[in-house]
């Protein structure tokens, strides 16, 4: 049998800023620096509850409640850009002199979508035509300790390409 060459082109890594998707992201990049992909950072804002903004909406204005909502999201954006920014150097550190015929020439994207984190991340896997999903065993959930992962397993079951999930190490 014949082992088939593997191509990685766009790397999917999902986040939600916990400790377990910064190590995961250590995966995400070696494997981009290795393969000469592209990642495309995401971050999945929670879906809005009618019923808590509305009760929001009465102790806030409704233009403070829009100004927090702007802010958490510029600041997500910001966190993400320093990522992808610390990709790019450690590309150009370890590849000084890139050869241009493997790579895909395309830059890194940062996409910030609001929903049920599962569905996005397989919608995005799709719409953007990822080979790879790097992405930590659990992140900020409550029930993290509980469940492992609900969303990582919810891609895992679906997903059409492959998924590298990431643990902490053991000691932390």
């Amino acid at each position: 049998m014949d082992i088939p060459s593997i191509e990685v082109k766009n790397i999917l890594f999902p986040t939600d800023m916990s400790d377990n998707a910064r190590y995961a992201f250590a995966y995400a990049v070696s494997l981009a620096t290795l393969y000469k992909a592209k990642i495309t950072l995401l971050h999945v804002l929670p879906q809005e509850d009618k019923i808590v903004s509305s009760h929001i909406a009465g102790y806030v204005m409704k233009e403070k409640w829009e100004e927090i909502r702007s802010s958490h999201y510029q600041h997500t954006r910001k966190s993400l850009t320093g990522k992808i920014r610390h990709h790019k150097q450690m590309r150009e550190v370890h590849d000084p002199f890139p050869d241009d015929a493997g790579s895909s020439g395309e830059a890194d994207e940062i996409v910030i979508e609001q929903g049920k984190p599962a569905k996005v991340i397989l919608s995005q896997i799709h719409e953007r035509n990822c080979d790879l999903v790097v992405m930590g065993s659990r992140g900020l959930s409550p029930l993290a300790g509980a469940i492992t992962g609900g969303i990582t397993e919810g891609v895992l079951r679906k997903s059409r390409v492959p998924v590298l999930v990431v643990r902490l190490p053991k000691d932390e």
